[in-house]
């Protein structure tokens, strides 16, 4: 696939345009997939949420950007659901994820250069802790 800027890659996939700039605004620090190789995927590796206490929340705080405060929670996930891991700030990483199975997010291709994701699927940033490698 050739390289797309990241809201015209989001029409192509069948997310809006307006869908994708709320998306990527709702984020203060946002993700970053590419420009780690030319032969390397936009977001090289593949996760699963790992770890979740059942008889807790049972979910993980997606953030909008790497770290606790002053950054909020912009979504909730759970036990299971598969990341793509685009980068990583300390014990923080920038994540891409599908809202619904089976929908392409754009990030298993290279990007000639870092540039905030806009979709279509969802993004935000979750603590290392409850995520582990599944291929990458």
């Amino acid at each position: 696939m050739t390289w797309r800027k990241p809201l015209v890659l989001a029409a192509a996939l069948g997310l809006s345009i307006a869908a994708a700039h709320a998306q990527t605004a709702s984020l203060d620090v946002p993700v970053q997939p590419g420009a780690d190789g030319p032969e390397l995927d936009a977001c090289p590796r593949l996760a699963a949420v790992t770890g979740l206490d059942p008889k807790g929340d049972d979910f993980l705080s997606v953030r909008s950007g790497p770290g606790g405060r002053p950054y909020r929670e912009v979504d909730r996930i759970h036990t299971g659901q598969r990341l793509s891991v685009c980068e990583t700030r300390g014990p923080w990483f920038g994540v891409v994820y599908a809202d619904r199975e089976g929908r392409d997010c754009g990030v298993a291709t290279p990007w000639p250069r870092r540039t905030a994701y806009a979709g279509p699927c969802r993004s935000g940033w979750v603590h290392r802790r409850y995520v582990t490698d599944l291929a990458g």
